[in-house]
């Protein structure tokens, strides 16, 4: 939600040295598949110049900006993105790459990559996003911003293949369907979505206790009766009805939403900031049932994830700081990205993040991203 001061300065801190190792993780990645032209000779070049190494790189609030610079991070770490970022098709005429965000986000990377400095400005991206009526100085929630900032990538992508490789990584796939209890007739329908927004409390409004709970909650189905019932078309009346979501397919990078903010009936926003522990690993064939799934889900023997980016929020809901804790894929070492600020941290500096109803004003994780087990 808002962002406004910093966070503490994380314990057993020291500069890391990622962009040489991110680099190396890009060049397997596309050594595994064919070669592409890319068919534009600025962007070769500009690819050459982000093959420098240097040291991590963080960014430089431009205005509470700290949500924005947070996934930002998420999305530059993941090295499944930038190979396809790096693929794009670069704009010709001037205007169209000043509205460009990929092309924005990939003149950041390679400024990011060549820079000697601790931080950058993320000025042309910046000025990019007003375009699009994403401004400084608005309290972002970082979820709305990360299906913001998803979407313009998506839809400025002109290589389709590009677009659908970007979805088939961050994409999940879920069968909403509706089971009237009178006849048991079945309607069914199938959705995307960029996240799975997580309950912290179950129907009986009591908490859940782990990321597991709430993800079994999340695929619960529930019972439609009284002022909720849903017309059935077989028997052409309202009639109680079983409401629930299978999951069909699960992608490369799953981002989980915690719904740790919520408005009361006075309009007034909450934020839930007691203890949800969240694993290092995932596996969906261990926590939902065969009936929370898609009978013909495909690819579930790869349902099992491992953590690699946290963004946390601290302080209320009204104003706050977020910042990003995030796995290197070719180190396994954690790092903070706390905007201009980049140190790496330990597993227990991350589980700090599980929260605590006790500091309201401490971190607490609001998106949880995971990445697929031994990817093929």
């Amino acid at each position: 939600m808002g962002q406004g001061f910093g966070c503490p300065e994380k314990s057993r801190k020291s500069e890391p040295a990622l962009n040489q190792s991110m680099r190396k993780a890009e060049d397997g990645e596309e050594g595994r598949e064919e070669a592409v032209e890319r068919g534009d000779k600025k962007l070769r070049a500009l690819c050459g110049v982000a093959d420098l190494n240097n040291g991590a790189i963080g960014l430089y609030n431009m205005g509470l900006s700290c949500c924005l610079n947070s996934l930002l991070q998420v999305f530059f770490m993941n090295t499944h993105f930038t190979v396809i970022l790096r693929r794009i098709k670069v704009p010709t005429v001037d205007t169209e790459q000043k509205k460009s965000v990929p092309y924005q986000m990939l003149l950041l990377l390679e400024q990011m990559q060549r820079s000697k400095q601790r931080a950058v400005y993320p000025h042309q991206l910046v000025r990019c996003l007003t375009l699009h009526n994403l401004k400084l100085f608005v309290q972002y929630d970082a979820a709305q911003l990360f299906l913001s900032l998803w979407n313009l990538i998506k839809s400025q992508i002109t290589d389709g293949q590009l677009a659908d490789r970007l979805t088939t990584l961050y994409t999940i796939r879920v069968q909403e369907y509706l089971v009237c209890q009178k006849c048991s007739f079945e309607t069914k329908r199938d959705s995307n979505m960029l996240t799975l927004p997580l309950p912290m409390f179950n129907s009986c409004s009591q908490r859940l206790k782990t990321l597991e709970d709430s993800l079994c909650c999340f695929f619960q189905p529930e019972l439609l009766t009284d002022n909720n019932m849903c017309l059935c078309e077989h028997c052409e009346r309202k009639t109680p009805c079983l409401q629930g979501m299978r999951l069909a397919c699960l992608p490369h990078t799953l981002t989980l939403h915690l719904k740790r903010f919520y408005y009361r009936k006075s309009s007034w926003t909450q934020k839930i900031s007691y203890c949800l522990p969240f694993p290092q690993s995932l596996d969906f064939n261990q926590i939902l049932t065969q009936e929370q799934c898609h009978p013909d889900a495909k690819e579930k023997a790869d349902w099992q994830y491992d953590l690699f980016g946290v963004v946390a929020h601290s302080g209320l809901a009204s104003f706050g700081h977020y910042c990003a804790y995030i796995r290197s894929l070719t180190e396994g070492k954690w790092y903070c990205f706390n905007d201009s600020s980049v140190c790496q941290v330990l597993w227990d500096d991350v589980k700090c993040t599980y929260g605590n109803s006790h500091t309201h004003w401490g971190e607490t994780a609001y998106l949880l991203v995971y990445m697929r087990k031994n990817p093929q």
